[in-house]
């Protein structure tokens, strides 16, 4: 039998099932998981990793501290914008799709070429993670809420606080350094506009949206800084710069005999984190295959289980692969200085949509003085540490990010036809194995 024509059969015998079931899981997150899910995706691994990275580049205590605090203001500025953005363009896909708006085509799909993942869980936990996602669509808002009162837990057992002395005692940094300071301290607090990726999967969007983010960031603000008194009560500057692990250091002089809870505490952060990311880093992919911008392949969904499995298995696959070198701060200082870059893109979308689109609704609305302070400390963090020490790395980032006008041109602006011939029995049978159909509308 020919492939499509079994495609077809399986097509037919499957739609009046998706017709069935679409809707009802179309919005299925709330108020509480998607509080949860910002909390989570932000209480990850970085908080037990950059304490010791924004001390060694901030030069003292006292100025590590105000960094985190200033990330926590930066996180909750960041996010406060992009829900205007995710109320008045209610599309997942967070950058992707205000981008598009914004500036088109070329501009967006430069964002999903770059943007391949936003942590870096251990690969068993992204094998793990991408099958559960896989098999069930609401397998992250009913594992989210218990992870995170775990998280939770650990953040309380690590909360023994003492006055701090000569905080501001230490070595002068540079503006480079402090660009550097704030990438690690912002890679702990990455997570603030997972929401956006899946505001199509919200319910109540123009609500939730909003008030999600103002009620988790400071919370895990508050929490951040606790924690990192926390540390410094305990452990001295130089303790925590040697310590390859500083939760693990910390733990052995508070904990004693049962400090092996600090390591389950960790593990369950970072898991919960993972669950996050795999959930939405798959919706980015889905989301610009959609518009034409990946392999068509990427945009079906599972006619059994309503999630987008090729998305899922691709941003699993491409995760194991970034984590093998193992260089985590050059990776981290990587998708940082990507990351700022498209947020100070993003948010000049926003300026730039004040005055070109008047006519799209906005149910929230922030003073234009915030996105355009956002703009110029994107602008101040993707600068100041290239120009402090203009390592030759920052070019080869740039350089892989302006490469994916090279695969724009030819596939997605020309569409040239031997490409499509060429992905069209590939994309039958991916079809076949997988089960998948590419999404419709229940007329």
């Amino acid at each position: 039998m020919d492939l499509m024509v079994f495609y077809r059969m399986i097509s037919l015998n499957i739609r009046l099932v998706c017709c069935d079931n679409q809707q009802d899981n179309r919005s299925r997150i709330g108020l509480l998981s998607a509080i949860c899910m910002v909390m989570g995706n932000m209480i990850g691994s970085g908080i037990f990793i950059s304490p010791k990275m924004v001390l060694l580049h901030s030069g003292a205590v006292g100025p590590s501290l105000l960094i985190w605090a200033a990330c926590g203001v930066l996180s909750i500025l960041g996010a406060l914008c992009y829900a205007e953005l995710g109320t008045m363009i209610p599309k997942s896909g967070s950058d992707y799709s205000y981008l598009m708006e914004g500036f088109g085509s070329p501009v967006a799909y430069l964002y999903s070429w770059t943007t391949v993942m936003v942590s870096l869980p251990s690969s068993f936990s992204i094998l793990v993670l991408s099958f559960a996602e896989y098999a069930s669509a609401p397998f992250f808002s009913e594992c989210n809420i218990p992870v995170m009162v775990t998280k939770s837990l650990a953040a309380a057992a690590i909360g023994k606080t003492e006055n701090l002395y000569n905080v501001f005692d230490g070595k002068s940094v540079s503006a480079g350094g402090i660009g550097l300071a704030f990438y690690s301290g912002l890679w702990a607090y990455d997570g603030w506009c997972q929401l956006n990726f899946i505001t199509e999967e919200l319910k109540n969007p123009s609500r939730n949206l909003p008030l999600a983010i103002i009620i988790a960031i400071p919370l895990v603000a508050v929490c951040y800084v606790m924690i990192n008194i926390s540390y410094f009560t305990v452990l001295t500057s130089n303790e925590l710069l040697r310590s390859p692990a500083v939760a693990v250091a910390f733990g052995d002089k508070v904990f004693h005999s049962v400090s092996w809870i600090v390591p389950i505490f960790v593990l369950f952060s970072t898991f919960g984190s993972a669950n996050v990311s795999c959930f939405t880093a798959g919706r980015l992919a889905y989301v610009s295959s959609r518009e034409g911008h990946m392999v068509e392949i990427l945009s079906y969904i599972s006619v059994r289980r309503l999630t987008p499995t090729p998305a899922l298995i691709f941003n699993g696959f491409l995760a194991i692969l970034y984590i093998i070198p193992g260089d985590i701060n050059t990776l981290v200082n990587y998708l940082s200085f990507a990351q700022w870059l498209f947020c100070g893109l993003t948010t000049l979308s926003l300026i730039v949509m004040r005055f070109t689109r008047k006519e799209l609704k906005r149910p929230f609305k922030v003073p234009i003085v915030i996105p355009v302070l956002l703009l110029l400390i994107c602008c101040y963090l993707v600068l100041a540490p290239i120009i402090d020490n203009p390592d030759i790395k920052f070019l080869y980032w740039a350089i892989y990010i302006l490469s994916g006008l090279l695969l724009y041109y030819p596939f997605v602006h020309l569409k040239v036809k031997w490409a499509r011939r060429l992905m069209r029995p590939i994309t039958t049978l991916l079809q076949i194995l997988l089960e998948v159909v590419p999404p419709e509308k229940c007329g």
